[in-house]
């Protein structure tokens, strides 16, 4: 089965990583073969030093011609409509229809809800907002705006491909939100037994809609190193203490130690379906992250 390996940028210093120059990052990735190269989207994240999205994959976009450019995902629902689907039409036309929009509600942070003015009764709604109307602004037809005071209609231009959607999130309602919009879902921390079973669940929704069943996406954390190490149990301890998660869990997600050791993890994300990667790095030594899962990537496709 055909698979894209991409790798998230170093945008949120976090997980042991610091910010890292996403220019000379993505020149380095796209040089080492990689596929596509993605960041998150968060307004504050207690105090960690972050990058905003969609500079930083313009700013990517920019100094590249390959690599697909990813939102892993974008907070719609914190950001106005049209001004988000403004950057998203920018993005693809600056970068020859490379962008991959991933787009979820976010994880219930209050403090960065309260910062962007949104109440959290509202994520849903102003996402599935964005989704519903987006690819008629993208096309360059008149749009009525339903979900704003006085349905405003806007015509935007120049018209611009529709880019792959991706729906992030693990529960039911994001599975749907994926069938009724998305191309892609793309999940996090979920093990190769967990996404088999949720793609079985998004084969029925899609079934009930008549739509064929969407593509399979990841996010994936992993601490990589030149030879067999344990690797993938610091990533397991810097992705447990970041987001609170049970260490138990974040064992069974996390992949790490030699290339041969990542690509023997990632093949069994493969074989349960998934074809499309995004690996978020731990560690500040980027140049050699990148250039072992450069190496983990060429081992996979073997």
């Amino acid at each position: 089965m055909p698979f894209d390996l991409g790798a998230l940028l170093p945008t949120i210093g976090h997980l042991g990583n610091d910010v890292a120059d996403v220019r000379e990052v993505a020149r380095h990735a796209e040089q080492l073969g990689l596929d596509s190269l993605w960041a998150g989207d968060h307004l504050t994240m207690a105090g960690a030093p972050l990058l905003e999205c969609m500079i930083s994959l313009t700013a990517a976009a920019a100094v590249t011609s390959r690599v697909r450019i990813g939102c892993s995902v974008l907070l719609a629902g914190m950001r106005p409509l049209v001004w988000t689907a403004k950057q998203v039409a920018t993005m693809q036309y600056l970068s020859d229809n490379r962008l991959e929009l991933g787009v979820g509600v976010g994880a219930k942070w209050e403090d960065e809800w309260a910062a962007a003015g949104i109440p959290l009764n509202q994520r849903g709604r102003r996402a599935d907002d964005l989704l519903r109307a987006l690819p008629s602004l993208l096309s360059g037809q008149p749009t009525k705006l339903t979900g704003l005071p006085g349905e405003p209609e806007v015509t935007m231009r120049p018209p611009v491909a529709m880019p792959p959607l991706w729906i992030g999130g693990r529960a039911e309602r994001a599975m749907r939100r994926t069938v009724s919009f998305g191309a892609g879902w793309l999940t996090t921390v979920s093990t190769p037994e967990e996404i088999r079973t949720q793609t079985r669940r998004l084969g029925e929704l899609a079934a009930e809609r008549g739509s064929p069943p969407p593509k399979i996406g990841t996010m994936i954390y992993a601490n990589l190193t030149e030879g067999h190490s344990d690797g993938a149990e610091v990533a397991a301890s810097s992705l447990a203490d970041a987001y609170g998660l049970p260490l138990e869990h974040t064992r069974k997600v996390a992949v790490g130690g030699s290339p041969e050791q990542a690509a023997a993890a990632l093949a069994t994300y493969r074989d349960a379906g998934v074809e499309q990667f995004v690996v978020a790095l731990t560690g500040t030594n980027w140049h050699q992250q990148y250039e072992l899962l450069a190496r983990a990537r060429t081992l996979l496709g073997a």
